[in-house]
């Protein structure tokens, strides 16, 4: 009976540990965490100095004795010991945040497809580690899939295309799994570096990773635009070693991370050819629902229905699909039950 009694007072947790953003959903909370996937760590006291949003400012302006490391790359961890303490802290903060007892939280945590047996058990030491009672793995796709209101139950095909930071996903579901999918490592991370490459090529200018990617949000765009956008891009000039502003507008860029943006469609396409002719059916007349934080990318719907021919939708408030499917999941134990991917202990 004190079980039952807890188990209504203990709050499960989601947890979308992604490689630049980490986001927590919390039962009866919604979404408490919502904060870059970057730890600052002071290399000579081994304390930390900032995790999340604050840690990300630092990145690229530290000294030598302070290490802000994202320790994720490709939607897995890289860094143990750096992932623990960054997720630690998170799920320390959202029981901190409000009184809670019944013991230490169940947590659902989502992993990619292509995620090895080596991958999925760092996953779930580092959850433990942090503080979980007990780990359950879905797939990132399906959680999104969910999260964006895709009814994966039915006998249909759905495509679901998760746009993140590090990994672009592709699956095609129908009746609660996945029927066909690939995965590629070109994604939002990818566009930042294409930006830091033409700015060098262009203007022999150096960026750092932060400026790129804040032109990339307010500029960046997959197709032309209405109306034209610029910015000043600042940085340091290769020949003089001094500081220098350029402008640069939305045509530049659309240029420059072209050829990444036809790579993730490539990845579309090749799903598509694979996939039963039946689904492809569905999907024609279904459309594509697109996930993920690089979804936001001006025009990138229209860019992917003109080069496949199906209609493309994006999902509302797409960066935080997967971590809301989470939600969804905690919920319900038959589909908790369904979805959970094999535990690698």
């Amino acid at each position: 009976m004190f079980k039952r009694l807890a188990s209504k007072f203990k709050k499960n947790l989601g947890i979308d540990l992604g490689t630049t953003k980490t986001l927590i959903f919390q039962q009866d909370r919604g979404i408490v965490i919502s904060e870059s996937s970057v730890v600052a760590i002071n290399n000579r006291t081994d304390q930390i100095l900032a995790v999340g949003d604050e840690a990300r400012k630092m990145l690229g302006k530290t000294p030598p004795h302070i290490l802000a490391a994202m320790p994720l790359e490709h939607g897995v961890i890289s860094d143990f010991e750096v992932a623990e303490k960054m997720l630690k802290y998170f799920i320390d903060r959202v029981q901190a945040d409000k009184f809670s007892f019944g013991g230490k939280p169940r947590v659902v945590v989502g992993i990619p497809l292509d995620v090895t047996e080596v991958e999925k058990k760092a996953v779930e030491d580092v959850v433990l580690s942090a503080g979980a009672g007990q780990v359950f793995l879905v797939e990132n796709i399906m959680a999104a899939a969910i999260g964006a209101r895709v009814p994966i139950q039915d006998p249909t095909g759905n495509m679901v295309v998760d746009l993140g930071g590090d990994l672009t996903e592709v699956a095609v579901i129908s009746l609660d799994g996945i029927v066909n999918w690939k995965v590629s490592k070109v994604a939002g991370l990818s566009l930042d570096r294409d930006i830091i490459r033409f700015a060098r090529d262009e203007f022999n200018l150096v960026l750092g990773e932060m400026v790129a990617e804040e032109i990339k949000k307010k500029i960046g765009a997959a197709v032309d635009l209405s109306e034209p956008l610029e910015m000043p891009m600042r940085g340091r000039d290769v020949l003089t070693g001094l500081p220098r502003e350029v402008m640069v507008n939305n045509v530049q860029l659309q240029q420059a991370i072209n050829k990444s943006i036809k790579a993730m469609v490539d990845t579309i396409k090749s799903t598509l050819e694979t996939t039963p002719p039946e689904l492809v059916a569905d999907i024609y007349q279904r459309g594509i629902i697109l996930t993920g934080g690089t979804s936001q990318l001006k025009g990138i719907d229209v860019f992917i229905a003109q080069a496949v021919q199906v209609p493309v939708h994006i999902a509302d408030d797409a960066q935080t699909c997967a971590v809301r499917g989470m939600g969804v999941i905690l919920d319900d134990e038959s589909l908790l039950r369904d979805l959970t991917v094999p535990s690698s202990q």
